[in-house]
């Protein structure tokens, strides 16, 4: 991968002298492009784009002793060229991951990691590579973990990987109070509260900086999105925003946040996290109760219950890109992907429904709607219109966990057939308000507005491992790592 190293004479190191004819060959088929990988087949690995993106990419910029990184021949003057990098940036932008991913797949073959070009040629030939690569041998061995991370990607078998706990960072629940004035922030190891951002008076959404730094949280009172340091939960700073906030989503590289702004006037405020500042305000019709971006970083989501429309928003040029109505207010929305890290579909809970929509994302069509169980009257909790809030997805798109209020109860789906695996009663409890998922999808955390607690759910069993005593009426809660 760089133009560093030249073969030497013998095998040792993993390179061989070649004749100049043989070279000229090797040199070209390696230039040839490959089409074999661009789709599927029948019997083919299927190659994510996430995976890409955070655990593949990185591999180009990385520094070994001795080399050059891949990064500074193949951004240019090599057939596979990847993107230049932005000024002053580290790594590559949504946009440029995006042609990257299109790029190198054309030199790979799904679940074929050994006769990948991109695998076989920086490896040592002892080691199973080929004969030559111009910018030398990376690897001596196909146990290296960056050739183990290629075969990952290239074998199809991210899910396991991706959605492992591995990643850096302390995992926490970030639980906003709707009615107090304070964030409680959860170890899922202990199920205790460790930590707490006072001072933010109607807290609604929490996101968190990908580096784990900082936490954004709505702050309904002052009409801001407060910034809060990951370290010493202190507030830093405020982002003024055009009205008062709801939930919102924050993109892949935390460069901008998508806030969702309520009333008739509202839409969705597009904030430059790194200027501070609200740079343009979407308009939506009926304002936005839950804004959030998709889990391939490409669109902003944004529901509202006016105008009962469901807005979807590119986050390259911050422009509307298609609505749909759904004919009823949307209230949460859960999401999830395809093989390739891309949106397959999502689902909105709606006013006066009890149970969820589906909603498929490339077509722009509902699907169906899903009901959840009928339950005598007796037992119903009156809760008014807004009967079913809070759903969500696990990192490997099999699961959907969604929460009734009108019923009490969690269910469990399996997906992308939507056959119902389970359901917990929330005895004792009242107002399953939201739901989050720890990274390995093991246990959800439902947020019981009612009675002031975060339960833990085991979504194995469905069962209720624990009770986290948080804030008044917790509701909004997320999944984040931090520093």
């Amino acid at each position: 991968m760089t133009r560093s190293e030249k073969p030497s004479s013998g095998r040792r190191g993993g390179y061989v002298r070649l004749g100049a004819v043989a070279a000229v060959v090797i040199a070209a088929l390696w230039s040839m492009p490959t089409t074999v990988a661009q789709q599927p087949g029948a019997g083919q690995a299927a190659l994510e784009f996430e995976y890409f993106k955070t655990n593949v990419q990185p591999i180009f910029l990385a520094k070994r002793p001795g080399h050059a990184r891949c990064a500074s021949c193949h951004i240019e003057g090599t057939p596979m060229r990847l993107q230049e990098l932005s000024p002053g940036a580290t790594t590559w932008n949504d946009e440029q991951s995006r042609k990257n991913f299109e790029l190198v797949r054309t030199r790979v073959v799904p679940g074929r990691p050994t006769v990948s070009k991109l695998l076989i040629h920086p490896l040592a030939n002892e080691a199973g590579g080929d004969l030559y690569h111009s910018g030398g041998k990376h690897w001596t061995s196909q146990s290296d973990p960056e050739w183990q991370t290629l075969a990952t990607w290239v074998g199809g078998k991210t899910n396991a990987v991706a959605t492992s706990s591995s990643a850096p960072g302390k995992v926490r629940i970030i639980q906003t109070n709707s009615a107090g004035d304070n964030v409680s922030i959860i170890d899922p190891a202990t199920n205790k509260v460790v930590g707490e951002i006072t001072g933010i008076e109607v807290g609604h959404g929490a996101a968190v900086s990908p580096d784990g730094t900082r936490i954004y949280v709505t702050n309904e009172s002052t009409r801001s999105v407060d910034v809060a340091d990951a370290a010493t939960l202190r507030v830093t700073s405020k982002i003024p925003l055009s009205g008062r906030p709801n939930n919102f989503g924050i993109t892949r590289d935390g460069a901008k946040l998508f806030i969702s702004i309520t009333g008739a006037d509202g839409g969705v405020d597009v904030v430059d996290t790194k200027a501070g500042r609200v740079i343009k305000t979407v308009p939506i019709k009926g304002g936005v109760h839950n804004t959030y971006v998709t889990p391939d970083g490409r669109y902003a989501v944004a529901g509202s219950i006016g105008g009962q429309t469901v807005n979807v928003i590119d986050t390259a040029t911050n422009e509307l890109a298609w609505s749909v109505n759904l004919g009823l207010g949307i209230r949460p929305m859960a999401f999830d992907r395809n093989p390739d890290g891309s949106t397959r579909y999502f689902f909105p809970q709606v006013s006066e429904f009890n149970g969820f929509a589906v909603v498929d994302f490339a077509t722009r069509k509902e699907l169906r709607r899903v009901s959840y169980p009928e339950i005598p009257a007796n037992k119903q909790v009156k809760v008014g219109g807004n009967v079913s809030h809070g759903l969500a997805v696990t990192p490997d798109s099999k699961i959907l966990i969604a929460n009734s209020r009108l019923n009490n109860v969690v269910y469990k789906y399996s997906l992308p057939d939507f056959k119902m695996l389970g359901s917990v009663e929330m005895t004792g409890g009242i107002d399953p308000n939201w739901v989050t998922l720890t990274p390995d999808g093991r246990t959800a955390y439902v947020a019981m507005s009612g009675s002031n607690w975060t339960s833990a759910i085991d979504v194995a069993t469905m069962k209720e491992t624990a009770r986290i005593p948080v804030g008044h009426v917790p509701k909004r809660n997320s999944t984040a790592r931090l520093q």
